[in-house]
């Protein structure tokens, strides 16, 4: 079977056992803080396992992207290592919400595994939760009982709360597992040791395929266990290791899954895949999984970028191109090469990817680029610096002869494995391996990577951190985190770090309700409270409320979230902020009411709703707009809709010409006097797919969909916004920005209704007064012209005035010049228009005197200048550093900063008052430090 036959089988399978089959959810988490990527099958569901949404199916099956490279779960050092690690995985599963349980889970997992999939039974195992006594929870006889009717009691093995009890997170739903597990090994080795001693001891050939995770419990903040009131089902099998073990390979990459993949990077590379673990085979392993994790993640709608999910992506592109630039010989971007083969082989399951196979190429080719740019100065950092262990090394090893000479290696530190003929080299002077191996693992200790090295190469050459740990640790040779963590923190100076959010558990007033949103036709309503909790952020406390009913936007497509009160029987409690999580709607506020249990009259700041209804709007008016001008590959890649304006990221290659963004400007005012009927209505999400709905890469939609037209003809989009009633409500549109954002992508800012009315007015008023200051010329734009031409007309005369006054000024320096311990020394103030000509009147005096030190300062404007020269000959024979000398000395007495080089370095600072002092500072080193 091939693996798209072994996927199908499986839908197929749980469809016949009446599951709704639905579509994987997008790579990228949103609405949950908790997460940065779904890692599990589960993710989508989760606001179902807390309770907090009512399930449309009872019984679901899928196929989930996951990636696992941050937080808990980090496989990322071991992808490409090992044949059965990856970076993005799928996770087949299978759900039951309050319906079947653990009977019908475990009957149909080993009816699949053995009738469908025809698997040996004589080499699975199951693992069952043995139950833990400090818990107080005990063993799972029911899943033991079940299991008994279809497998021998001697393959049921008992799994401590590690390996076989399930948990969310440190709070949430959890409840005991039981997990299927196969053994792969040859029969000679299986008749040799028993597989069962090898479950769970993480045997490559003995691996774990399947999890069945039985709901049945909610950990609290505090580590009890409470019932959940409905039991369910959450199963996950891996993709990959199924396919391995149905093809009956020994590693993932050797099914379908990969070779395709890897039989294209052969091609491009000119190198052959050995099915080894030299760092060749590696690197073929590497490129064929994280091609994968970078493509759907961008597909989904997260760009590589420096911080938070963006930075993860970052880091695994930047782990591909060091190996296929190291142990491949490839200093090409090959990445992108890959994406024709990857987006045919998913287009009938993850088909976003083939929908946008340009876009994400470009992306991945402009990574590639810049990090190539680089990457070969950051790698001959770390080769100058296995070259000084390596002298280190074969220093302290003794020769024979002082004739003889060993070549230092550079490329890695020295061993017997990486540079063998040097190795017997120093064996065959007298020196046992012993002996050597202690003088390369002294070395490794006293020269480990500081943290400064590992950050100059994260800041200077872009390589993360789990990068320059790879390359030490393939060396044998530590790294310094503490020390790079600080030396990131003090550069981060700029940016605060992340708050620290705590939050208790919630405290239910109304069990088994569900939030409703009544927001899109009332701004207030009459309600009361579901459940609320305590939270504290940087150093500050407040409470989150979940409300019955609410008329409060939580923020979510890129509109930001209401804010408006809640009245308590006449106690006014302001709200904040709203947002989503797991599909509740939280609202933020500072305090509490006295009486919470009470009736609570919700009520929007209608003027807020209003302005960013208007907005989000004229966002959809923009976006139609774009296409239209610049063509039907603008997708939208990211927007922030509030009451100010409206920010809009989409996929374009190209700066907007002015043009453009005129005629873009002309099309929305239009359909705003067109005064279009915003039209609304909700509908099947595959009807609306086929009115021609735009549905945004990266969104998770419902099978009931919202569908906002304003114009059959011209805008038809998915969307939970809040919109006008008419177009004609925005009033007049205006494009304020266009500027890059990232590889690919622009970002336009622009504004409607009153701010528009009110910017307009701005630049009236603006130009009003600039025409007034030009005496009201007739041709304002002629007249800035020849402003300008005249401004530079002037500014040429007065360099060259500047030219002459400097020649003089350098002449009458020279006139006093004096000697202090054979040190020609010029010092004085002398008045110059700007802190530039001192350093260049440093320049010319070279020309003129020996053996000098020169320091000039000047008061522009009430502002502090010096400039430093000094002889190089002053500088090897006395030591004297001028950019030294700049910052210890001079920068306190002027309350500035500055730097530069060794024999020229200037500074500026806020106090002028102490430039006489600067002068003798610098005399006073001549004169007493050469005595």
């Amino acid at each position: 079977m091939t693996s798209v036959d072994i996927r199908q089988q499986f839908l197929d399978f749980f469809k016949n056992k009446q599951h709704q089959i639905v579509p994987s959810a997008p790579i990228v988490i949103k609405n949950d803080p908790t997460l940065l990527f779904t890692n599990a099958g589960m993710n989508q569901f989760k606001d179902l396992f807390l309770g907090n949404g009512k399930p449309v199916h009872n019984r679901i099956a899928d196929t989930q992207k996951c990636l696992r490279v941050s937080g808990k779960h980090n496989d990322l050092e071991e992808v490409g290592v090992d044949t059965y690690h990856h970076t993005m995985f799928e996770m087949l599963g299978n759900w039951s919400f309050g319906d079947y349980f653990k009977v019908e889970a475990i009957a149909w997992s080993w009816e699949l595994l053995t009738e469908v999939y025809k698997l040996d039974k004589d080499r699975l195992y199951v693992t069952i939760f043995e139950g833990d006594e400090k818990e107080g929870l005990p063993k799972d006889t029911e899943a033991f009982d079940e299991w008994k009717k279809v497998i021998s009691e001697d393959r049921i093995l008992l799994g401590n709360k590690k390996d076989n009890f399930w948990e969310m997170g440190d709070t949430g739903p959890c409840g005991p597992c039981t997990e299927i597990h196969v053994d792969c090994r040859p029969d000679a080795e299986r008749k040799l040791v028993e597989g069962k001693t090898l479950v769970n001891n993480d045997h490559p050939q003995v691996i774990e395929i399947w999890n069945n995770v039985f709901m049945q419990f909610n950990r609290l903040k505090d580590g009890s266990l409470q019932p959940l009131p409905a039991q369910h089902v959450d199963t996950g099998m891996g993709f990959e290791r199924l396919v391995r073990v149905i093809q009956q390979k020994t590693s993932n990459y050797d099914t379908d899954v990969f070779t395709g993949t890897i039989a294209v990077i052969e091609k491009i590379t000119g190198k052959q895949y050995d099915f080894s673990d030299t760092k060749q085979a590696i690197a073929f392993r590497v490129l064929a999984d994280h091609i994968r994790a970078i493509a759907f993640t961008i597909a989904d709608g997260q760009l590589p970028s420096n911080t938070g999910a963006g930075y993860v992506i970052r880091r695994i592109l930047r782990r591909a191109v060091r190996y296929y630039y190291s142990y491949l010989g490839y200093n090409q971007p090959l990445l992108f090469q890959l994406m024709p083969i990857l987006a045919k082989q998913f287009e009938n399951v993850f088909p976003e990817l083939n929908s946008q196979l340009d876009f994400v190429s470009k992306v991945v080719k402009e990574e590639e680029e810049g990090f190539l740019r680089t990457i070969e100065k950051g790698l001959d950092k770390f080769y100058r610096y296995f070259s000084t262990i390596n002298k280190h090394i074969i220093s302290n090893i003794p020769s024979k002869s002082e004739l003889f000479s060993i070549e230092i290696p550079t490329t890695g530190i020295l061993t017997k494995e990486n540079y063998p003929e040097i190795f017997n080299q120093l064996v065959n002077l007298g020196n046992t391996e012993e002996f050597i191996n202690q003088k390369i693992s002294t070395a490794k200790k006293i020269y480990l990577i500081k943290g400064e090295m590992a950050f100059e190469l994260y800041d200077t050459y872009g390589f993360p951190l789990d990068l320059t740990l790879l390359i030490a640790r393939e060396n044998g040779i530590s790294v310094d985190e503490v020390g790079f963590e600080i030396a990131l923190q003090q550069q981060k100076s700029r940016s605060r770090a992340a708050a620290v959010v705590d939050t208790e558990d919630w405290i239910n007033l109304q069990e088994n309700s569900v939030s409703k949103f009544i927001g899109y036709n009332n701004l207030d309503g009459v309600t009361s409270v579901v459940k609320y909790r305590k939270v504290k952020a940087k150093g500050k406390e407040g409470y989150q409320i979940v409300l019955a009913e609410t008329p409060f936007y939580a923020e979510s497509g890129g509109q930001v979230g209401d804010k408006g009160t809640l009245n308590f029987d006449g106690e006014h409690i302001i709200v904040n902020d709203t947002k989503k999580e797991n599909n509740l709607t939280i609202h933020f506020t500072e305090v509490l009411p006295e009486n919470i249990e009470g009736t609570v009259v919700a009520k929007v700041y209608t003027h807020l709703r209003e302005a960013t209804s208007i907005h989000h709007s004229a966002t959809h008016l923009l976006h139609a707009a774009l296409r239209q001008v610049l063509g039907t590959h603008v997708a939208q890649k990211g927007s922030l809709v509030n009451e100010e304006q409206l920010r809009f990221d989409f996929s374009h290659f190209a700066k907007v010409t002015d043009e453009e963004i005129a005629e873009i400007e002309s099309i929305v005012n239009e359909k705003i006097r067109e005064n279009v009927p915003v039209i609304i209505n909700e509908m099947n999400k595959e009807d609306a797919l086929k009115l021609g709905a735009m549905a945004l890469f990266g969104e998770k939609y419902g099978d009931v969909v919202r569908v906002v037209v304003m114009d059959k003809n011209y805008s038809v989009e998915l969307c939970g916004g809040t919109h006008v009633g008419y177009t004609g409500q925005l009033g007049f549109f205006k494009i304020k920005h266009e500027t890059a954002v990232a590889a690919g992508v622009r970002r336009i800012e622009a504004v409607s209704g009153s701010v528009a009315e009110a910017l307009a007015k701005e630049e009236s008023n603006t130009l009003s007064s600039l025409r007034s200051t030009l005496k009201n010329p007739k041709d304002i734009v002629k007249a800035l012209e020849n402003l300008f031409t005249e401004n530079s007309e002037l500014r040429k005369k007065i360099e060259g005035f500047e030219a002459k006054q400097l020649n003089i000024t350098r002449k009458e320096l020279l006139q006093k010049v004096e000697t202090i311990n054979g040190i020609q020394f010029i010092g004085t103030q002398i008045e110059v228009s700007n802190g530039d000509a001192l350093k260049k009147l440093c320049i010319d005096l070279k020309a003129d005197i020996k053996d000098f030190v020169v320091v000039l300062t000047a008061n522009v404007e009430g502002k502090a200048f010096v400039a430093i020269a000094i002889d190089e000959t002053i500088n090897a024979s006395k030591g004297l550093d001028a950019q030294k000398i700049i910052k210890e000395q001079v920068a306190p007495l002027i309350k500035g900063g500055g730097g530069g080089q060794k024999l020229l370095a200037t500074a500026g600072g806020q106090d002028a008052s102490n430039l006489g002092l600067v002068v003798e500072k610098v005399k006073n080193i001549l004169t007493f430090d050469f005595q």
